[in-house]
């Protein structure tokens, strides 16, 4: 099958919400296996806020040999298809993360989904999600070319135990993008400087998997994201050489650094001085600015931060300016 080619302005989101009350929002979960009930909650928060919410069929769906997917690749990637085919999605929402959302991308017609990419407005239909999403909005990204917003996701404990985050992803969805800023109270200059540019990244143990296919083949330039939970200092390392080694960050005009949460533990501690000794020896002589500690990722108050739109960064004495800002 195959869709016609559509022009897609992934800046419509700067002035004009992504969504009000009444739209319809998909809810679909790409990567690990979730509850009923922590999906009965996920579904009760939108809808509260004044949203129809479909459910993918496949949702609850266990896999028969993998218990952290959640269920078979077909199905899940049915869901998102379906999800995006709808002319009435105004987002597709990933319930939440895990593993595995990089097994569907090659099984998903492209084309089919770049023609159904605009609401019946006109606008760009919009993705959520964070962690092991971050493989599905660079492939929106490169394939279809629409904004997205790595944000955390609805059926997780951390959207259920902070009321910031729930407020945080609120105003994302229901408030214009243009000017916002996106700083969190522990973020620091490592690197002083101003870069402007396109924002893109995630997750980095799943850019550094992504490396060798399509969506890998050119390095974006603009303003790189990364963050990642759960790893070993040597891994993180690893990852970063990657990266390096493959361009995408000499291509980035800037990077911010996001949560390291449960990262290089050590006797039961998170050593995150070391994990800011390991980005400072990467990324501290490349001539472009560094903000640590952002605030996006998996911080129990995580920000979120809207991608493969332009921005601008500015790090330096008289403070951090980090915001959405067309044609930046």
């Amino acid at each position: 099958m195959s869709g016609t080619a559509v022009a897609v302005d992934r800046h419509a989101y700067l002035t004009e919400a992504p969504l009000q009350p009444g739209d319809r929002v998909h809810f679909i979960t790409p990567s690990g296996l979730g509850t009923a009930e922590s999906l009965e909650r996920a579904v009760g928060y939108y809808r509260d806020w004044g949203l129809e919410v479909t459910i993918g069929e496949h949702v609850l769906e266990p896999h028969p040999r993998a218990k952290y997917l959640a269920g078979p690749d077909a199905g899940r990637r049915d869901d998102l298809v379906d999800a995006w085919l709808d002319p009435d999605t105004a987002a597709v929402v990933c319930v939440r993360g895990g593993y595995g959302a990089m097994r569907l991308l090659d099984g998903i017609d492209w084309e089919l989904l770049r023609g159904a990419a605009l609401r019946r407005d006109g606008r760009p239909k919009l993705l959520t999600g964070s962690s092991d999403i971050t493989a599905l909005h660079e492939a929106f990204r490169v394939h279809l070319d629409v904004p997205t917003l790595f944000c955390p996701m609805p059926g997780n404990d951390v959207f259920r135990d902070s009321a910031a985050i729930r407020d945080d992803v609120h105003r994302w969805l229901f408030e214009p993008w243009g000017g916002r800023g996106i700083v969190g109270p522990a973020a620091e200059v490592l690197v002083p400087g101003r870069a402007a540019g396109r924002f893109t990244g995630g997750n980095l143990a799943l850019l550094a998997g992504g490396l060798g296919a399509s969506e890998s083949a050119v390095a974006p330039e603009g303003i790189l994201f990364l963050e990642d939970i759960d790893e070993e200092l040597y891994r993180l390392d690893g990852f970063l050489l990657a990266l390096l080694r493959a361009g995408r960050i000499a291509a980035a005009s800037g990077i911010v650094l996001g949560s390291w949460h449960n990262c290089a533990v050590a006797d039961g501690v998170a050593q995150l001085d070391g994990v800011k000794a390991l980005m400072t020896e990467y990324l501290a002589g490349l001539g472009k600015p560094v903000l640590w500690e952002q605030g996006f990722g998996h911080d129990p108050n995580a920000l979120s931060v809207p991608l493969n739109v332009d921005g601008v960064l500015e790090a330096g004495d008289a403070g951090i300016r980090l915001a959405v800002v067309e044609g930046a």
